[in-house]
């Protein structure tokens, strides 16, 4: 046999040599992949970064009555709006009866509600609580009506002007007892 068949058969120079540099670009690329890890080292403690949470900084708290809540925060941090008007809501319109109530989202459904001395209309609400403190532009009340024709079937009917204003007053007029009870 020739030396040249010898020869080929294993790696040249030239071979290693590009193996070696293939290598190290592979070594290169996964250290500039580590290069934001903060490793601890034996003298000294890494702390690690608060976190973001999706449900606020004090976190979900679901049964945690305890905790002792700073004042003026708006009210529980149980639940995603303020409590005084969650309470409040539920308090003013506790003869309707609850379709749907989402305290982390703010919203009270309630069902259709027929008035004991007016049996032909009813009443259905929908209850928004769209912040975490006891303010009047936090709060809104939408009101439907139906009446009912001589047929027996419900038709829609308008509501009277300033019906979810009230609500919504005596919603917040509600809240502030509830805060000022707790303030005491």
């Amino acid at each position: 046999m020739s030396k040249r068949f010898f020869r080929a058969a294993g790696p040249t120079k030239r071979d290693i040599k590009a193996a070696r540099l293939i290598t190290l670009l592979f070594l290169a690329v996964i250290l500039s992949a580590c290069e934001g890890i903060n490793l601890p080292t034996p003298d000294k403690e890494v702390e690690e970064p608060a976190r973001e949470s999706i449900f606020g900084d004090g976190g979900l708290t679901l049964f945690d009555s305890e905790k002792k809540v700073p004042r003026g925060s708006g009210g529980d941090r149980s639940i995603g709006v303020n409590v005084f008007l969650w309470r409040a809501a539920l308090d003013t319109m506790s003869v309707w009866p609850i379709s749907s109530a989402d305290p982390f989202g703010g919203v009270i459904l309630t069902d259709w509600y027929s008035p004991p001395k007016a049996s032909n209309e009813r009443f259905k609400m929908n209850i928004y609580i769209l912040d975490r403190t006891l303010r009047a532009d936090g709060l809104r009340v939408s009101v439907f009506r139906q009446i009912k024709d001589g047929n027996s079937v419900w038709q829609d009917a308008a509501v009277q002007p300033g019906t979810s204003t009230k609500l919504e007053d005596a919603i917040l007029m509600r809240a502030r007892q509830f805060r000022r009870s707790v303030a005491k």
